[in-house]
């Protein structure tokens, strides 16, 4: 594990192969050579509209949604609507964020993050249910929308799909993202806690791992953006008991080997202050994991949490905060 120096508090078609604008053009660099990458968990951001119809059919406490249904939990009504004032208010607060990429969860497709992302491409995995992983890519960008990444939703396909793009396809700056949002309910307990969120958790380490080790052994920079649900933090070596139950996600997936899966977390140091004004200091559960070209790459001092408004009326805003780190991509192979 690597750590970030001088740290400071920084459709497209859904499931398909499809080339962003500008593809197949000529490499387009920043012309600073950065490129800034953010995570942001929208918290249930649905549209006002399909929010109230799906209300009318909300799951009570302990129920789950069924097959492909598409539904919220009533606990959520009407306290977390989304109206029109708020999505003005993150639109506005979004377009200050300088991210040229932006990994999305909580987020129900592409039409409430268009709102949110007017000047961006999107990339969202298909899955029917109203919570789905994205990407919002600058337009000009040059980038391919991967299948979606289906085996992090495990055999009964309960749990969210990855989200997979591919930055400046077929040059010499090709990066691979996968966007995530993991199991909530075990973010700091061992894995091998004998809880149901707990199990499904460290079911999906070894599919996340999977993904990992693929693209490091081809070679080529990689980085895995969004809401783990995991507080790396409480988690050291080794990653597994004795009898080979994976015990921690972070020393599990940052093995070194292949040795581009030497992974680099810059939000690894201690968090000393809230991105919304009513909540304490904790330790982030979201986190951009950087292959270990792309932590090379990395700008010293560049990762932040970007905080929300303070004031006596700083309306509603997500339970999660923007993350972003820049990268040197002139580093990279041409």
């Amino acid at each position: 594990m690597k750590q970030m120096q001088a740290l400071v508090p920084v459709l497209l078609l859904s499931g398909s192969l499809v080339l962003g604008a500008c593809a197949e053009e000529p490499e387009q660099a920043p012309p600073d050579g950065r490129l800034t990458l953010a995570t942001w968990n929208l918290e249930w951001l649905i549209e006002p509209a399909t929010f109230d119809e799906l209300a009318r059919i909300c799951l009570a406490r302990g129920a789950r949604a069924r097959g492909h249904q598409r539904t919220i939990p009533c606990d959520l009504v009407p306290g977390r609507r989304w109206n029109e004032a708020d999505f003005d208010r993150l639109r506005a607060f979004a377009a200050k964020i300088p991210a040229d990429v932006v990994a999305l969860q909580e987020v129900d497709g592409v039409g409430p993050a268009r709102r949110v992302f007017p000047a961006y491409e999107l990339c969202f995995t298909s899955r029917p249910h109203v919570q789905n992983v994205g990407f919002a890519v600058r337009a000009g960008i040059p980038h391919r929308c991967n299948p979606d990444y289906r085996a992090l939703g495990l055999p009964d396909d309960d749990v969210r799909w990855g989200a997979d793009v591919t930055l400046y396809p077929g040059t010499g700056r090709e990066i691979r993202l996968l966007a995530v949002h993991l199991k909530s309910g075990c973010n700091r307990d061992p894995l091998t806690t004998d809880r149901d969120a707990c199990r499904t958790l460290q079911a999906q380490v070894p599919v996340l791992e999977a993904w990992i080790d693929a693209r490091a052994a081809e070679g080529l920079p990689f980085a895995v953006l969004g809401d783990f649900n995991r507080r790396f933090d409480r988690e050291f070596p080794p990653s597994r008991t004795a009898s080979g139950d994976i015990v921690a996600m972070w020393p599990e997936i940052d093995d070194g080997d292949p040795p581009e899966a030497d992974l680099l977390d810059p939000g690894s140091a201690p968090a000393t202050e809230a991105c919304r004004q009513q909540d304490p200091v904790r330790p982030p559960i979201d986190h951009i994991l950087l292959s270990a070209s792309l932590g090379r790459a990395a700008v010293p001092g560049s990762y932040r949490m970007w905080t929300y408004p303070r004031g006596a009326d700083p309306g509603r805003w997500p339970d999660h905060c923007i993350f972003s780190v820049s990268l040197d991509i002139r580093s990279l192979r041409s």
